[in-house]
C-alpha cells in the first residue's frame, strides 16, 4: 500500500507460482520477494525469474525483502540472483529509495517524511 501511495502501480501476489504467472502476464518494473514462503522459496522464485528470457521479465530488478539478515544471508540472496537485499523490519522510505535505486526512475510523490 505504501508503494502504491507514493505512485507505484503494485501487483500484489499470494505466492511465488502467483508471481511466475503474474509476470508471463505483465512484465513488471520491479520484484519484491520474501524469501521464506511455503511451496516455492524465494530463492527458487527468482531463480525461475532469472531462467525467462528479458522480454518476459528475466531481467526485472529484485529486491529480497525477508527476516533473514545474517551477512551469509545477504550474500545467498545475491547469488541467488536478487539485485538487493532488505532485512525485516524495513523503513518504507528506504524501500522506496532502494526500488527508485533499482528502476532506475522516481516514484511520482518521492519519498515521503
Amino acid at each position: 500500500m505504501y508503494l502504491s501511495d507514493c505512485g507505484a502501480d503494485v501487483a500484489a501476489v499470494g505466492s511465488a507460482g502467483e508471481a511466475l504467472s503474474s509476470i508471463a502476464s505483465r512484465r513488471p518494473d520491479a520484484l519484491i520477494s520474501d524469501i521464506a514462503m511455503p511451496v516455492m522459496s524465494g530463492y527458487e522464485l527468482i531463480e525461475r525469474v532469472r531462467l525467462l528470457s528479458r522480454e518476459k521479465g528475466g531481467a526485472v530488478p529484485a529486491i529480497a525483502l525477508t527476516a533473514y539478515a545474517a551477512k551469509e544471508d545477504v550474500t545467498k540472496a545475491l547469488q541467488a540472483g536478487f539485485d538487493a537485499h532488505m532485512a525485516k523490519p524495513v523503513e518504507m522510505n528506504e524501500l522506496v529509495q532502494k526500488v527508485n535505486d533499482l528502476i532506475g526512475v522516481r516514484l511520482e510523490r518521492g519519498i515521503r517524511d
